[in-house]
């Protein structure tokens, strides 16, 4: 089924979202992306695509990778809109979710590789973003990180640099909080003594 482009415009005959308008919420979004409103699938991108982006660069390492995650995971939206249930988490924990699944699979296919920069992220990203600021060690850190167990990483991806809550993060990976609690804690050990023999040392990354 096809699609708006994510990156590109969506065609002269999409409706265009008036200024003036209260901001719509998700469910009222889903409904006219359920009715193929492209405009309403731009609000979407515009709100959303950035966030998918990031956690597709910090789970794989690569800009065209993250990029396509972005695209696969806005066009399952779009495809799937239609059974969109009214009153549950929202447009970004389903997409926090369906972009971790994205990058879980690709990653069981190939080997993690780091390299350039992360996409736009926001202002206020939390500790793991200030921690490699501070210290100077950026490319050291992606090293430590890009060494965790895939589902690890994601944790850590989901809570330090996405700062989403252990509940939305579990939900995320599809896991009981008891049990994501548990692979957190196994992951920021492992992270805490990876930085430590890198030379590296940030407060609140502690097991």
């Amino acid at each position: 089924m096809m699609q708006p482009g994510i990156g590109m415009g969506i065609g002269l005959n999409a409706t265009t979202a008036r200024t003036d308008e209260a901001p719509l919420d998700d469910d009222a979004l889903m409904a006219r992306l359920s009715a193929r409103d492209a405009a309403a699938f731009r609000l979407v991108v515009d709100r959303h695509a950035a966030m998918v982006r990031r956690i597709g660069y910090r789970m794989l390492g690569e800009v065209t990778e993250a990029e396509d995650v972005a695209q696969e995971a806005l066009a399952r939206l779009w495809e799937h809109a239609a059974r969109w249930r009214p009153g549950g988490p929202g447009i970004g924990a389903w997409l926090h979710r369906v972009s971790v699944n994205a990058c879980l699979d690709r990653l069981r296919k190939r080997r993690f590789v780091g390299e350039g920069e992360a996409p736009d992220r926001a202002d206020d990203a939390p500790l793991a973003d200030t921690l490699i600021e501070r210290e100077q060690h950026r490319a050291a850190v992606v090293a430590c990180v890009a060494a965790l167990a895939d589902r690890q990483r994601a944790a850590i991806v989901l809570t330090y640099y996405e700062g989403l809550s252990n509940i939305m993060a579990a939900d995320a990976l599809e896991m009981n909080i008891k049990a994501f609690e548990s692979l957190l804690h196994r992951a920021r050990k492992t992270l805490q003594d990876s930085l430590r023999r890198a030379g590296i040392v940030g407060e609140g990354m502690s097991a």
